[in-house]
């Protein structure tokens, strides 16, 4: 059985004292949850929230990760730079990181290397546009960006991977894949990593649901076989309704 997890992707909202009050905040109301918790706050946040987190079973994530150790790449952030600040978790290759700031399968598939092999489990991110679906793209779409994001990891190194499909028409826009729709396409990620790593790996990677997941339709979705949980964004912004997607 995959142990499902629910990562809370904080998006650029709150400043150092606003994200320790959220967590504290959070923490009474998961600390029964039967899935993994972990909260992605902006980079700033990192050293403070991992303080307010310290014992509890809430797991702390970064937002993205740089592919090189060290070097001249002014803003980003290292796999070794994440840990030391007590990072768990690292998203790869959200579809905003894609959209606004050039993020491509290649750079994808090198953030995410860097991180597993720094000990991270990467969250990677894969999904498609809403013409894409539309045209009946959605599976040839899904399975190159699971394929090239895994490129270079062996069997094992899954371990350190989670992958989330996050069809891009449903992020931040209120519309939700239907618990159908997104139980298929999650299928098809699985699909595609058997394809490589054999159906017995496949069937340890967790998969996880990022379109617009929220109390109001949690439940249908963790109902799916295929789904181990969900990437959430504007519903993680506030302890009472992240809670109410942890503890679906």
């Amino acid at each position: 059985m995959r142990k499902p997890i629910i990562a809370g992707n904080w998006k650029m909202n709150k400043t150092p004292a606003e994200a320790v009050a959220l967590v504290k905040g959070l923490i009474p109301l998961v600390a029964d949850a039967k899935c993994d918790v972990v909260v992605c706050p902006p980079s700033v946040c990192l050293p403070a929230v991992a303080e307010a987190i310290r014992g509890t079973n809430v797991k702390l994530g970064a937002q993205n990760v740089h592919f090189a150790a060290s070097g001249a790449y002014t803003g980003e952030l290292s796999a070794e730079m994440l840990k030391a600040v007590g990072c768990e978790y690292v998203i790869v290759g959200h579809s905003e990181r894609r959209q606004y700031f050039g993020e491509t399968d290649k750079t994808v598939n090198l953030r995410a290397t860097a991180a597993v092999k720094a000990g991270l489990t990467a969250i990677i991110c894969v999904g498609e546009l809403k013409d894409e679906r539309v045209d009946g793209y959605t599976n040839a779409i899904v399975t190159y960006q699971v394929q090239m994001a895994l490129k270079g990891l062996t069997a094992e190194e899954l371990d350190h991977v989670v992958v989330a499909y996050e069809p891009v028409w449903a992020i931040g826009t209120g519309l939700t894949a239907t618990d159908e729709q997104a139980n298929e396409t999650i299928g098809v990620v699985r699909r595609a990593i058997a394809a490589v790593y054999g159906d017995d790996a496949a069937q340890k990677v967790r998969i996880q649901y990022g379109g617009s997941m929220k109390g109001a339709n949690v439940k249908g979705l963790m109902a799916q076989p295929e789904i181990d949980g969900g990437l959430i964004g504007g519903a993680s912004l506030k302890a009472a309704d992240f809670a109410e997607v942890v503890n679906f």
